[in-house]
């Protein structure tokens, strides 16, 4: 009886070392460290991060690299174009530490002009960025450099550059090298146009697309990035395209007046909406949307 329990007693013995050493293993890569050069200097953050809080409009760039995102801010959770990714995640706050330290983050990314910095710090390896210090391809590649996906962020940039270039060629090619754009949004009772770098599409369709903006809006918003307007004086900002960004709460009350309706681009059906909530994002799961959303829009396909 004894002789036949001592090989069982040794499978249990080699079973537990096996794990053990799996164990052992799984720690040591959990814990591995990379440097990070980041903004206000070098960082040490995982090598492979498993559990990402976000405090910033970078969501979207976090969830196309595939990562795990266990806290976002109230935007992002309130994003409709993040809504299946982020249906089990939790709302944070720079303000509720509490609520991130029970998310147990292994890091956490924020905007600059973050709250409580000091203390998110104590919590976990903690980057920041200033919004629009970079383009937002560039921005995309050092977020992947932070979550050690470097190479999948540039591989992206490059395919989307090719893509949307293309696209940008087929609508010159169809309104005329000299047609021009504006992007307007509707936002409670307030009217804006925006410049080339303020998000709402303004990127691809500038930047990417290489459609031309009306003079008008280049004295007032290329520079400040946005300039408020009065129904009024609508026309005096529109291309002979105009993108509308309409949030669902907002008045749009303007769309009813003979001063919009008679609008070059209005009377021509040279509109293109969209939903002004998550408009104000430029990460690739956002400039996606609004790249399909131009090409049907333009091109109709």
């Amino acid at each position: 009886m004894k002789k036949r329990l001592i090989p069982y007693f040794l499978l249990l013995i080699l079973v537990s070392a096996c794990s053990n050493a799996d164990a052992t293993k799984e720690d040591n890569t959990s814990d591995e460290t990379v440097t990070y050069q980041s903004e206000t200097g070098p960082i040490e953050v995982p090598a492979d991060p498993q559990r990402v809080v976000i405090l910033s409009g970078y969501t979207g760039n976090v969830i196309h690299l595939g990562v795990n995102v266990v806290g976002v801010d109230t935007w992002s959770k309130n994003n409709p174009t993040f809504a299946e990714e982020l249906k089990d995640v939790e709302e944070v706050s720079e303000d509720n530490l509490e609520k991130i330290m029970e998310l147990e983050p292994d890091l956490i990314i924020a905007l600059s002009t973050v709250n409580n910095l000091d203390k998110l710090e104590k919590i976990a390896p903690t980057v920041t960025y200033t919004w629009g210090k970079v383009d937002y391809l560039t921005q995309h590649i050092e977020i992947g450099k932070l979550l050690s996906k470097e190479q999948e962020a540039k591989e992206w940039v490059e395919d989307f550059k090719q893509r949307a270039g293309e696209i940008g060629e087929d609508i010159r090619a169809k309104i005329g090298e000299d047609a021009t754009v504006s992007v307007i949004e509707a936002y409670g009772k307030e009217l804006y146009v925006y410049g080339d770098d303020f998000a709402r599409g303004t990127e691809i369709l500038y930047q990417t697309l290489n459609l031309k903006m009306p003079e008008k809006v280049k004295e007032n918003a290329l520079e400040s990035g946005y300039y408020t307007l009065s129904a009024e004086v609508l026309p005096e900002f529109a291309g002979d395209y105009i993108v509308m960004s309409k949030y669902s709460d907002a008045d749009t009350s303007y769309q009813e007046t003979d001063t919009y309706k008679n609008i070059p681009a209005v009377k021509n059906g040279n509109v293109i909406e969209m939903q002004g909530e998550g408009a104000s994002f430029n990460d690739p799961v956002t400039l996606e949307k609004q790249l399909a959303i131009f090409k049907e829009g333009f091109l109709g396909n």
